[in-house]
């Protein structure tokens, strides 16, 4: 399981982009994340899923109403990351409005989750293998803090945390 210290791992994410420009066309795009991290201070936040209750009433609104705190305290950008498709992500994205806040990645099949160890099966609830509830700080591609939730909770990897966080750690 990824942990302080670690860099992240190598592959790919996707976000829906609305507007074309900076390289990037209309719909998902295709992302290297060793690419998207170098030299950049990142906060990273997974979540179970688009359009489920805590992700939508608690998780999400809170990045979005912290972002510019976080940007005040060094962060360059705040990624969400859900084991949904692109399409997805970005209609919740819209829904949330994440535009120029939260970027809305998506991680369709699991491999990023499952590739930092951050993977839990909720086949039994009709949702497959998803991502632990979780939020991190990521500098030039490596996590600087990690908090991950106890299954059901919503604890430590809310935005007020991070924040906290991100201040101590980036001053």
């Amino acid at each position: 399981m990824l942990k302080v210290g670690d860099k992240l791992p190598a592959g790919s994410l996707q976000e829906f982009v609305e507007v074309e420009g900076n390289g990037c066309s209309v719909g998902p795009n295709t992302f290297d994340i060793a690419k998207l991290v170098a030299g950049k201070k990142i906060v990273v936040f997974g979540l179970p899923g688009a359009y489920t209750p805590t992700c939508s009433a608690k998780h999400v609104p809170g990045y979005v109403e912290k972002a510019a705190d976080l940007k005040a305290a060094g962060v360059d950008e705040i990624w969400c990351v859900s084991v949904n498709d692109a399409h997805v992500m970005g209609a919740w994205g819209r829904d949330q409005k994440t535009a120029g806040k939260v970027r809305m990645m998506a991680d369709g099949v699991a491999d990023f989750a499952k590739a930092t160890g951050l993977t839990q099966d909720l086949t039994a609830r009709g949702m497959g293998v998803r991502s632990q509830r979780y939020s991190m700080l990521v500098v030039d591609g490596v996590v600087k803090s990690l908090n991950i939730e106890a299954p059901g909770k919503f604890e430590v990897s809310d935005a007020g945390t991070m924040l906290g966080q991100a201040k101590q750690i980036l001053a």
